[in-house]
Protein backbone atom coordinates (compact mmCIF):
# COMPACT_ATOMS: atom_id res chain seq x y z
CA UNK A 1 0.00 0.00 0.00
CA UNK A 2 3.22 2.57 -0.01
CA UNK A 3 4.69 3.73 -2.99
CA UNK A 4 8.43 4.13 -2.53
CA UNK A 5 11.09 2.89 -4.95
CA UNK A 6 12.04 -0.88 -5.34
CA UNK A 7 15.29 -1.16 -8.03
CA UNK A 8 14.99 -2.95 -11.64
CA UNK A 9 17.73 -4.62 -13.29
CA UNK A 10 16.10 -6.86 -15.88
CA UNK A 11 17.72 -9.15 -19.09
CA UNK A 12 19.42 -6.89 -21.86
CA UNK A 13 16.96 -8.01 -24.22
CA UNK A 14 13.67 -7.88 -21.87
CA UNK A 15 14.83 -4.15 -20.27
CA UNK A 16 15.09 -3.13 -24.22
CA UNK A 17 11.30 -4.14 -24.67
CA UNK A 18 10.16 -2.56 -21.55
CA UNK A 19 11.82 0.46 -22.28
CA UNK A 20 10.12 0.34 -25.98
CA UNK A 21 6.41 -0.17 -24.09
CA UNK A 22 6.77 2.48 -21.32
CA UNK A 23 7.58 5.05 -23.27
CA UNK A 24 4.13 6.30 -23.53
CA UNK A 25 4.16 6.11 -19.63
CA UNK A 26 6.85 8.65 -19.41
CA UNK A 27 4.25 11.52 -18.92
CA UNK A 28 5.73 13.58 -21.61
CA UNK A 29 8.88 14.03 -19.23
CA UNK A 30 12.77 14.72 -19.42
CA UNK A 31 15.35 11.48 -19.65
CA UNK A 32 18.62 11.32 -18.19
CA UNK A 33 20.73 9.40 -20.50
CA UNK A 34 18.48 6.10 -21.40
CA UNK A 35 17.13 6.15 -17.97
CA UNK A 36 13.65 6.92 -17.59
CA UNK A 37 12.91 10.17 -15.81
CA UNK A 38 11.48 10.12 -11.95
CA UNK A 39 7.64 9.30 -11.82
CA UNK A 40 5.60 12.31 -11.20
CA UNK A 41 2.86 11.41 -8.04
CA UNK A 42 -0.44 11.27 -9.14
CA UNK A 43 -2.81 13.09 -7.44
CA UNK A 44 -6.08 10.49 -8.63
CA UNK A 45 -3.79 7.44 -7.35
CA UNK A 46 -3.81 9.01 -4.08
CA UNK A 47 -7.53 9.79 -4.21
CA UNK A 48 -8.58 6.30 -5.55
CA UNK A 49 -6.42 4.97 -2.64
CA UNK A 50 -8.90 6.86 -0.06
CA UNK A 51 -11.62 5.62 -1.64
CA UNK A 52 -10.46 2.02 -1.12
CA UNK A 53 -9.87 2.29 2.05
CA UNK A 54 -12.93 3.91 3.20
CA UNK A 55 -15.18 1.80 1.05
CA UNK A 56 -13.38 -1.79 2.69
CA UNK A 57 -14.55 -0.02 6.22
CA UNK A 58 -17.92 -0.02 4.98
CA UNK A 59 -17.51 -3.34 3.20
CA UNK A 60 -16.01 -4.60 6.41
CA UNK A 61 -18.24 -3.06 9.41
CA UNK A 62 -20.51 -5.57 9.42
CA UNK A 63 -17.82 -8.03 10.31
CA UNK A 64 -17.98 -6.47 13.47
CA UNK A 65 -21.34 -7.09 13.95
CA UNK A 66 -21.75 -11.17 14.26
CA UNK A 67 -25.25 -12.45 14.03
CA UNK A 68 -26.05 -8.67 14.44
CA UNK A 69 -26.24 -7.98 10.60
CA UNK A 70 -28.99 -10.52 9.37
CA UNK A 71 -31.63 -8.48 10.91
CA UNK A 72 -30.49 -5.64 8.75
CA UNK A 73 -30.85 -7.77 5.66
CA UNK A 74 -33.00 -5.22 3.99
CA UNK A 75 -30.47 -2.82 4.66
CA UNK A 76 -27.39 -4.62 3.49
CA UNK A 77 -29.02 -6.32 0.01
CA UNK A 78 -29.00 -2.34 -1.04
CA UNK A 79 -25.30 -2.12 -0.08
CA UNK A 80 -24.31 -5.62 -1.19
CA UNK A 81 -23.81 -5.12 -5.16
CA UNK A 82 -21.94 -1.98 -4.43
CA UNK A 83 -19.67 -2.60 -1.80
CA UNK A 84 -18.81 -6.19 -1.52
CA UNK A 85 -15.71 -7.23 -2.73
CA UNK A 86 -15.23 -4.01 -5.20
CA UNK A 87 -12.71 -2.08 -2.98
CA UNK A 88 -10.75 -5.54 -2.30
CA UNK A 89 -10.02 -5.39 -6.21
CA UNK A 90 -9.95 -1.52 -6.26
CA UNK A 91 -6.81 -2.41 -3.60
CA UNK A 92 -5.42 -5.06 -5.61
CA UNK A 93 -5.52 -3.30 -8.57
CA UNK A 94 -3.68 -0.02 -6.82
CA UNK A 95 -1.13 -2.57 -5.80
CA UNK A 96 -0.36 -3.55 -9.05
CA UNK A 97 0.18 0.17 -9.99
CA UNK A 98 2.62 1.04 -7.08
CA UNK A 99 4.70 -1.73 -8.05
CA UNK A 100 4.86 -0.12 -11.76
CA UNK A 101 5.82 2.94 -9.89
CA UNK A 102 8.42 1.68 -8.01
CA UNK A 103 9.70 0.14 -10.71
CA UNK A 104 9.88 3.37 -12.69
CA UNK A 105 11.59 4.82 -9.99
CA UNK A 106 13.85 2.58 -9.57
CA UNK A 107 15.16 2.25 -13.35
CA UNK A 108 15.27 6.66 -12.77
CA UNK A 109 17.62 5.71 -10.22
CA UNK A 110 19.56 2.83 -11.80
CA UNK A 111 18.65 0.83 -8.87
CA UNK A 112 18.50 -3.33 -9.02
CA UNK A 113 15.35 -4.67 -9.22
CA UNK A 114 13.24 -5.89 -7.30
CA UNK A 115 16.27 -5.34 -4.77
CA UNK A 116 14.89 -4.43 -1.08
CA UNK A 117 11.39 -4.51 -2.70
CA UNK A 118 11.46 -8.48 -2.01
CA UNK A 119 12.12 -7.43 1.70
CA UNK A 120 8.97 -5.31 1.19
CA UNK A 121 6.73 -7.82 0.79
CA UNK A 122 8.03 -9.97 3.25
CA UNK A 123 7.51 -7.63 5.87
CA UNK A 124 4.37 -7.13 4.83
CA UNK A 125 3.71 -10.07 4.95
CA UNK A 126 4.66 -10.60 8.81
CA UNK A 127 2.72 -7.44 8.98
CA UNK A 128 -0.85 -9.50 7.66
CA UNK A 129 0.15 -12.16 9.88
CA UNK A 130 0.43 -9.87 12.82
CA UNK A 131 -2.55 -7.87 12.17
CA UNK A 132 -4.81 -11.62 11.61
CA UNK A 133 -3.86 -12.70 14.71
CA UNK A 134 -3.89 -9.48 17.18
CA UNK A 135 -6.62 -7.48 15.55
CA UNK A 136 -8.51 -8.51 12.07
CA UNK A 137 -8.99 -12.76 11.02
CA UNK A 138 -10.05 -11.38 7.41
CA UNK A 139 -7.15 -9.87 7.02
CA UNK A 140 -5.61 -8.82 2.95
CA UNK A 141 -2.15 -7.75 3.37
CA UNK A 142 -0.75 -11.24 3.62
CA UNK A 143 -2.32 -12.34 -0.30
CA UNK A 144 -1.15 -9.03 -1.72
CA UNK A 145 1.81 -9.64 -0.19
CA UNK A 146 2.32 -13.08 -2.18
CA UNK A 147 1.16 -11.78 -5.33
CA UNK A 148 3.40 -8.57 -4.95
CA UNK A 149 6.47 -11.20 -4.91
CA UNK A 150 5.19 -12.97 -8.08
CA UNK A 151 4.33 -9.39 -9.90
CA UNK A 152 7.70 -7.86 -8.99
CA UNK A 153 9.31 -10.79 -10.64
CA UNK A 154 7.02 -10.19 -13.97
CA UNK A 155 7.96 -6.45 -13.83
CA UNK A 156 11.69 -7.72 -14.75
CA UNK A 157 10.45 -9.77 -17.73
CA UNK A 158 8.97 -8.68 -21.06
CA UNK A 159 5.45 -7.50 -21.93
CA UNK A 160 4.90 -10.65 -23.50
CA UNK A 161 5.40 -13.05 -20.56
CA UNK A 162 3.52 -10.25 -18.29
CA UNK A 163 0.39 -10.23 -20.89
CA UNK A 164 0.36 -14.24 -21.01
CA UNK A 165 0.20 -14.47 -16.95
CA UNK A 166 -2.17 -11.91 -16.67
CA UNK A 167 -4.54 -13.92 -18.96
CA UNK A 168 -4.48 -16.97 -18.12
CA UNK A 169 -4.74 -16.36 -14.51
CA UNK A 170 -8.13 -14.34 -15.61
CA UNK A 171 -9.50 -17.20 -17.34
CA UNK A 172 -7.85 -19.59 -14.31
CA UNK A 173 -9.96 -17.13 -12.10
CA UNK A 174 -13.10 -17.47 -14.61
CA UNK A 175 -13.01 -21.31 -14.58
CA UNK A 176 -12.78 -21.88 -10.55
CA UNK A 177 -15.72 -19.26 -9.72
CA UNK A 178 -17.70 -21.26 -12.70
CA UNK A 179 -16.75 -24.69 -11.01
CA UNK A 180 -18.04 -22.95 -7.42
CA UNK A 181 -21.13 -21.66 -8.97
CA UNK A 182 -21.94 -24.65 -10.42
CA UNK A 183 -21.42 -26.87 -7.37
CA UNK A 184 -23.49 -24.08 -5.75
CA UNK A 185 -26.09 -24.65 -8.21
CA UNK A 186 -25.93 -28.74 -7.80
CA UNK A 187 -25.87 -28.66 -3.95
CA UNK A 188 -27.78 -25.95 -2.64
CA UNK A 189 -28.98 -25.82 0.90
CA UNK A 190 -32.09 -24.99 2.65
CA UNK A 191 -32.79 -21.60 3.87
CA UNK A 192 -30.80 -20.95 7.12
CA UNK A 193 -32.35 -20.96 10.60
CA UNK A 194 -33.67 -17.70 12.17
CA UNK A 195 -30.01 -15.97 13.77
CA UNK A 196 -29.25 -17.79 17.44
CA UNK A 197 -25.96 -16.78 19.50
CA UNK A 198 -23.75 -19.15 18.29
CA UNK A 199 -20.39 -19.82 20.21
CA UNK A 200 -18.61 -17.24 17.97
CA UNK A 201 -21.04 -14.58 18.02
CA UNK A 202 -20.87 -15.05 21.78
CA UNK A 203 -16.83 -14.93 22.12
CA UNK A 204 -17.17 -11.55 20.06
CA UNK A 205 -20.10 -10.10 22.09
CA UNK A 206 -18.63 -10.63 25.35
CA UNK A 207 -15.36 -12.27 25.09
CA UNK A 208 -11.95 -10.29 26.23
CA UNK A 209 -9.44 -9.58 24.08
CA UNK A 210 -7.09 -12.50 24.78
CA UNK A 211 -9.66 -14.70 24.04
CA UNK A 212 -10.45 -13.31 20.88
CA UNK A 213 -7.02 -13.56 20.14
CA UNK A 214 -6.59 -16.72 20.44
CA UNK A 215 -9.29 -17.63 18.91
CA UNK A 216 -7.79 -15.93 15.54
CA UNK A 217 -4.53 -17.80 16.28
CA UNK A 218 -6.16 -21.27 16.72
CA UNK A 219 -8.31 -20.69 13.55
CA UNK A 220 -5.17 -18.88 11.64
CA UNK A 221 -5.02 -20.88 8.41
CA UNK A 222 -8.93 -21.77 7.91
CA UNK A 223 -9.57 -17.53 7.58
CA UNK A 224 -6.20 -17.17 5.21
CA UNK A 225 -7.75 -20.03 2.49
CA UNK A 226 -9.34 -16.59 0.79
CA UNK A 227 -5.32 -16.20 -0.64
CA UNK A 228 -5.53 -19.20 -2.09
CA UNK A 229 -9.06 -19.16 -3.94
CA UNK A 230 -8.61 -15.70 -4.59
CA UNK A 231 -5.10 -15.53 -6.18
CA UNK A 232 -5.49 -15.83 -9.64
CA UNK A 233 -8.12 -12.96 -9.59
CA UNK A 234 -5.73 -10.52 -7.58
CA UNK A 235 -2.71 -11.77 -10.00
CA UNK A 236 -4.97 -10.17 -12.75
CA UNK A 237 -5.63 -6.97 -10.68
CA UNK A 238 -2.04 -6.57 -10.11
CA UNK A 239 -1.08 -6.96 -13.58
CA UNK A 240 -4.29 -5.14 -14.76
CA UNK A 241 -2.78 -1.86 -12.28
CA UNK A 242 0.32 -1.89 -14.20
CA UNK A 243 -0.82 -2.01 -18.05
CA UNK A 244 -3.06 0.82 -17.45
CA UNK A 245 -0.58 3.03 -15.26
CA UNK A 246 1.99 1.97 -18.02
CA UNK A 247 -1.07 3.02 -20.45
CA UNK A 248 -1.51 6.71 -18.64
CA UNK A 249 -5.23 5.78 -17.38
CA UNK A 250 -4.34 7.95 -14.17
CA UNK A 251 -2.34 10.92 -15.92
CA UNK A 252 -3.93 14.26 -16.48
CA UNK A 253 -4.27 14.21 -19.78
CA UNK A 254 -6.60 13.79 -22.51
CA UNK A 255 -5.86 10.70 -23.33
CA UNK A 256 -6.03 9.57 -19.61
CA UNK A 257 -9.57 11.19 -19.27
CA UNK A 258 -10.13 9.13 -22.80
CA UNK A 259 -9.32 5.53 -21.06
CA UNK A 260 -11.26 6.74 -17.78
CA UNK A 261 -14.32 7.28 -19.79
CA UNK A 262 -14.03 3.97 -20.39
CA UNK A 263 -13.76 2.37 -17.61
CA UNK A 264 -16.87 3.99 -16.56
CA UNK A 265 -19.40 3.53 -19.15
CA UNK A 266 -18.01 0.01 -19.45
CA UNK A 267 -17.12 -0.62 -15.92
CA UNK A 268 -20.61 0.78 -14.54
CA UNK A 269 -22.59 -1.02 -17.57
CA UNK A 270 -21.85 -4.13 -16.99
CA UNK A 271 -20.68 -4.54 -13.26
CA UNK A 272 -23.53 -2.84 -11.96
CA UNK A 273 -26.17 -5.25 -13.63
CA UNK A 274 -24.02 -8.38 -12.54
CA UNK A 275 -23.45 -7.40 -9.27
CA UNK A 276 -27.14 -7.05 -8.87
CA UNK A 277 -28.22 -10.14 -9.96
CA UNK A 278 -25.57 -12.39 -8.04
CA UNK A 279 -26.08 -10.20 -4.94
CA UNK A 280 -29.95 -11.57 -5.21
CA UNK A 281 -28.98 -15.11 -5.91
CA UNK A 282 -26.94 -16.33 -3.05
CA UNK A 283 -25.56 -19.61 -5.36
CA UNK A 284 -23.51 -16.77 -7.49
CA UNK A 285 -22.13 -15.34 -4.34
CA UNK A 286 -18.56 -16.43 -4.84
CA UNK A 287 -18.79 -15.68 -8.43
CA UNK A 288 -19.98 -11.98 -7.30
CA UNK A 289 -16.98 -11.49 -5.37
CA UNK A 290 -14.48 -12.82 -6.56
CA UNK A 291 -15.08 -12.30 -10.43
CA UNK A 292 -18.43 -9.98 -11.13
CA UNK A 293 -17.06 -6.81 -8.55
CA UNK A 294 -14.00 -6.64 -10.90
CA UNK A 295 -16.08 -4.57 -14.10
CA UNK A 296 -17.98 -2.21 -11.62
CA UNK A 297 -14.59 -1.43 -9.54
CA UNK A 298 -13.13 -0.23 -12.73
CA UNK A 299 -16.15 1.70 -13.71
CA UNK A 300 -15.39 3.14 -9.84
CA UNK A 301 -12.17 3.90 -11.13
CA UNK A 302 -13.44 5.86 -13.70
CA UNK A 303 -16.70 7.72 -11.99
CA UNK A 304 -13.36 9.23 -9.18
CA UNK A 305 -11.38 10.06 -12.06
CA UNK A 306 -14.50 12.23 -13.86
CA UNK A 307 -15.37 13.07 -10.53
CA UNK A 308 -11.95 14.45 -10.01
CA UNK A 309 -11.65 16.58 -13.53
CA UNK A 310 -14.59 18.55 -12.37
CA UNK A 311 -13.25 18.87 -8.59
CA UNK A 312 -9.77 20.18 -9.44
CA UNK A 313 -8.17 18.95 -6.26
CA UNK A 314 -9.41 21.82 -4.29
CA UNK A 315 -12.07 20.74 -1.88
CA UNK A 316 -11.97 19.42 1.26
CA UNK A 317 -13.55 15.94 0.42
CA UNK A 318 -10.70 15.28 -2.04
CA UNK A 319 -7.90 17.02 0.37
CA UNK A 320 -9.30 13.69 2.68
CA UNK A 321 -9.32 11.49 0.69
CA UNK A 322 -5.96 12.24 -0.92
CA UNK A 323 -4.49 11.97 3.12
CA UNK A 324 -6.13 8.80 3.61
CA UNK A 325 -4.84 7.48 0.52
CA UNK A 326 -1.05 8.59 1.61
CA UNK A 327 -1.31 7.15 4.71
CA UNK A 328 -3.33 3.87 3.74
CA UNK A 329 -1.75 1.15 5.54
CA UNK A 330 -2.01 2.89 8.55
CA UNK A 331 -5.78 3.78 7.97
CA UNK A 332 -6.29 0.07 6.98
CA UNK A 333 -5.22 -0.64 10.13
CA UNK A 334 -6.62 2.27 12.75
CA UNK A 335 -9.92 1.18 10.78
CA UNK A 336 -9.85 -2.26 12.45
CA UNK A 337 -8.68 -0.70 15.45
CA UNK A 338 -11.77 1.15 15.98
CA UNK A 339 -14.45 -1.16 14.86
CA UNK A 340 -12.78 -3.89 16.89
CA UNK A 341 -12.86 -0.96 20.27
CA UNK A 342 -16.52 0.26 19.11
CA UNK A 343 -18.57 -3.16 18.56
CA UNK A 344 -16.43 -5.68 20.53
CA UNK A 345 -17.18 -6.81 23.89
CA UNK A 346 -13.82 -5.89 25.53
CA UNK A 347 -14.63 -2.34 24.12
CA UNK A 348 -17.46 -0.48 23.89
CA UNK A 349 -19.68 -3.55 22.86
CA UNK A 350 -21.90 -1.68 20.50
CA UNK A 351 -22.46 -5.31 18.85
CA UNK A 352 -23.94 -6.71 22.27
CA UNK A 353 -26.44 -3.36 22.65
CA UNK A 354 -27.71 -3.88 19.02
CA UNK A 355 -28.52 -7.24 19.51
CA UNK A 356 -32.14 -8.01 19.21
CA UNK A 357 -32.51 -3.95 17.92
CA UNK A 358 -34.75 -3.61 14.83
CA UNK A 359 -33.62 -2.89 11.38
CA UNK A 360 -33.92 0.48 11.65
CA UNK A 361 -32.23 0.93 14.39
CA UNK A 362 -29.16 -1.73 13.32
CA UNK A 363 -28.72 0.54 10.11
CA UNK A 364 -28.90 3.62 11.40
CA UNK A 365 -26.67 3.08 14.21
CA UNK A 366 -24.13 1.52 11.57
CA UNK A 367 -24.27 4.47 9.26
CA UNK A 368 -23.48 6.55 11.84
CA UNK A 369 -20.55 4.83 13.02
CA UNK A 370 -19.23 4.60 9.88
CA UNK A 371 -19.36 8.37 9.18
CA UNK A 372 -17.80 8.92 12.59
CA UNK A 373 -14.96 6.20 11.89
CA UNK A 374 -14.74 7.60 8.64
CA UNK A 375 -14.14 11.02 9.78
CA UNK A 376 -11.42 10.14 12.23
CA UNK A 377 -9.64 8.35 9.54
CA UNK A 378 -10.20 11.43 7.63
CA UNK A 379 -9.13 14.18 10.21
CA UNK A 380 -6.42 11.83 11.83
CA UNK A 381 -4.56 11.35 8.03
CA UNK A 382 -4.95 14.85 7.33
CA UNK A 383 -3.35 16.26 10.53
CA UNK A 384 -0.16 13.27 9.72
CA UNK A 385 0.06 14.23 6.41
CA UNK A 386 0.64 17.95 7.32
CA UNK A 387 3.55 16.95 9.72
CA UNK A 388 4.90 13.97 8.01
CA UNK A 389 5.92 12.35 4.73
CA UNK A 390 4.63 9.13 5.21
CA UNK A 391 1.60 7.24 7.98
CA UNK A 392 2.75 5.97 11.25
CA UNK A 393 3.11 2.50 9.74
CA UNK A 394 4.49 3.06 6.61
CA UNK A 395 7.39 5.32 8.46
CA UNK A 396 8.33 2.16 10.12
CA UNK A 397 8.43 -0.19 7.33
CA UNK A 398 10.24 2.39 5.67
CA UNK A 399 12.92 2.32 8.67
CA UNK A 400 13.27 -1.55 8.81
CA UNK A 401 13.90 -1.67 5.28
CA UNK A 402 16.44 0.78 5.26
CA UNK A 403 18.45 -1.74 7.19
CA UNK A 404 19.11 -3.88 4.43
CA UNK A 405 21.67 -3.58 2.53
CA UNK A 406 21.49 -2.24 -1.34
CA UNK A 407 23.11 -3.82 -3.61
CA UNK A 408 24.40 -2.37 -6.96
Amino acid sequence: MDTESGAPRARPRDRAEDRAHDRPEEHRGERTGDRPAPPPRLPLLDVLRGVAILGTLAANIWVFLPGVAEPAGAFRAVLDPLVNGKFYAMLAMLFGVGLAVQYRAAAAHGRRWPGRHGWRQVLLLVEGALHTVLLFAWDVLMGYAVTALVVAWLLGRSERVRSVVMWAALGVNLALMGAFTLLFFLFSADDPDPVEVGEWELLMIEGSYAEQVADRWSHFWGTRAEIAVAFPMVLFLFLLGVRLYRAGAFDDTAGGRRIRGRLLVWGLGLGLPLCVLSSAVPELGVAHRYAFSGPLMLGYVGLTGWLLDRARGNGQVVRSLSAVGRTALSCYVLQNLLGSVVFFGWGLGLAGVLWGAGPLVIGASVAAVYCAMALVLAVAARWWSSRFDRGPLESVSARLLALVPRRR
